[in-house]
């Protein structure tokens, strides 16, 4: 994958961007899935997301074993915080834009044809 960093000078860390931007565009996620995605270590992302949440830019829930993010609906700057990141999705490569957006949460059906 192609790395893109748009917004790390203003947010001080490309794995605070990695994590946004993920949010933004899945609505919802765990740390070692958005880790995967980026194919980078666990532990900075988990950081970010722990950062991020203190910040109460992000909100978690537990399922399960599970700590699932998502960004802050009551964060006092989130129409502008979507808004910038809308904007820096727009000048991500398009494989890395349809492969965020693709939200495939279920596994596939048995002997389904790809």
């Amino acid at each position: 994958k192609k790395e893109v960093i748009m917004l790390e000078s203003l947010l001080g860390s490309i794995n605070k961007e990695r994590v946004l931007i993920f949010l933004f565009c899945r609505q919802i996620g765990y740390a070692k899935e958005i880790a995967e995605f980026f194919q980078v270590p666990l532990t900075p992302i988990q950081n970010q997301l722990n950062n991020l949440e203190n910040a109460n830019i992000l909100v978690s829930q537990q399922q399960g074993r599970t700590r699932l993010f998502q960004i802050n609906p009551r964060y006092p700057f989130l129409k502008e915080l979507q808004t910038l990141l809308e904007k820096a999705i727009e000048f991500y490569p398009e494989n890395l834009r349809g492969s965020l957006l693709n939200n495939r949460r279920r596994p596939r059906r048995k002997g389904k044809i790809l």
